[in-house]
């Protein structure tokens, strides 16, 4: 009775302080998957065969093993190293002004494809690499039954970055980093609305702590920035809006992603990051294609969208580049370090465990702070400091609890092991 009830604890997200670029989602079998425009997945996989719950195609998950510590020094060097340069570059790209008419790069489908495109090569070249010799690569799609919740979660995802990204035109990028720790609360409404799922309480008092910390820090913002950044007076209301519009659309993206890995556990983070990214990809690339026609008809009018010119946003893009070309180093290297760290990502869950990946992505979120703090001259009044204090402290209260779970449910294991082979 005791592993029945668990059940629906463990196929829950196992912490809300995960951003888009690495939140962990549980399986049936794992509590160790991440997504990162796609998935990583806790196992070592054995390619091949079908899954422990019999669907075609899929393959088996084995024991992890943990590596040594110059393993784990890389992965966490690598994941800090790509994604603070990550979150560097975002907020350089998207508040720094070029030329006479200080202009600012605008085109974040644009920026979507590209990150797409590398991403998805980088998940093909990872499934490859990673399959053991003498064994097939496995297919990004194993089953047709798939292709409809993958197709689902691409569209999300390719809806809720430029929602985000208009948001940092009314916001700074400090409150946006903030709001996107409160990720549980809209996987929380959905799974509760649409799933039935019920969460423990301390879920629903962290999901209060970081909702008044993001509040507090919102409402106490105000002119406390030293240069030109994306936040714009009299329009925080609508900034905030238009990221709980990001939000609400991530959290659509995770359930998805969790109902495919518990309903394919043999279903792998490469597997979901080739197919997520490839997905995306073609869906933005169509509209950049598209977009110089959309951008004359009624819908595009009601998105705004000639704020990127008559001519479409792909032209836009590319005569801004032209103009600037040394945005180009910034739009690449965002590119690959988010690719790059996809990767770093992916490895650890495979390698160690998801307990090490909770500790690095909360200090992660902390440090990405302090980097936009010093690097882009924000300051912080007391009570937007105190904002910030609920926000970390709630989900450094959850990571405590998510971790003592997980370590009791590994001892619960082997104590379950050693006793049957007695």
């Amino acid at each position: 009775m005791a592993r029945s009830k668990a059940t629906p604890v463990r196929r829950e997200p196992s912490s809300e302080f995960i951003s888009k670029a690495d939140r962990t989602p549980q399986s049936k079998e794992t509590s160790a998957a991440i997504d990162a425009n796609g998935k990583a997945n806790g196992d070592i996989v054995a390619r091949g065969g079908s899954s422990p719950g019999g669907k075609p195609g899929l393959p088996q998950t084995t024991t992890k093993k943990e590596a040594g510590i110059v393993t784990l020094v890389i992965d966490v060097a690598g994941i800090y190293a790509s994604f603070l340069t990550w979150a560097y570059l975002q907020e350089k790209l998207t508040t720094t002004t070029h030329g006479p008419n200080h202009e600012r790069f605008k085109f974040s489908v644009f920026l979507l494809t590209i990150q797409s495109l590398f991403a998805a090569a980088a998940g093909q070249l990872f499934m490859r690499f990673s399959t053991p010799r003498g064994t097939p690569t496995p297919k990004m799609i194993p089953s047709r039954a798939m292709l409809p919740p993958l197709l689902l979660v691409a569209v999300t995802n390719a809806l809720a970055a430029p929602f985000g990204y208009a948001a940092l035109a009314h916001i700074d990028y400090i409150t946006f980093i903030l709001a996107k720790s409160c990720k549980l609360l809209p996987v929380m409404a959905l799974h509760i609305t649409v799933f039935r799922k019920r969460y423990p309480l301390y879920k629903y008092l962290v999901v209060a702590a970081v909702t008044v910390g993001v509040a507090v820090f919102t409402l106490h913002s105000g002119s406390h920035k030293k240069r030109g950044g994306g936040g714009n007076s009299g329009q925080t209301a609508w900034g905030m809006l238009l990221l709980g519009i990001n939000l609400l659309f991530d959290g659509l993206t995770n359930s998805t992603q969790d109902y495919i890995f518990g309903t394919y556990p043999g279903y792998t983070g490469p597997q979901m990051m080739a197919a997520n990214n490839l997905f995306s990809s073609v869906l933005t690339g169509t509209y950049l294609l598209a977009s110089p026609w959309l951008v004359h008809t009624p819908v595009g009018a009601w998105f705004n969208m000639d704020v990127s010119g008559s001519a479409g946003e792909l032209a836009s893009a590319l005569g801004f580049l032209q103009r600037y070309p040394e945005v180009w180093r910034d739009v690449l290297g965002f590119a690959i370090c988010g690719c790059v760290g996809q990767v770093f990502i992916f490895h650890t869950l495979s390698t160690f465990s998801s307990v090490l990946l909770v500790t690095v992505t909360v200090t992660r979120k902390m440090f990405t702070m302090i980097l936009s703090v010093v690097a882009f001259g924000h300051t912080l009044s007391q009570m937007q400091w105190l904002g910030v204090g609920l926000v970390f402290g709630g989900i450094g209260v959850e990571a405590k609890i998510a971790r003592s779970e997980k370590l009791a449910k590994e001892a619960a294991k082997r104590k379950a092991a050693a006793e049957k082979a007695q």
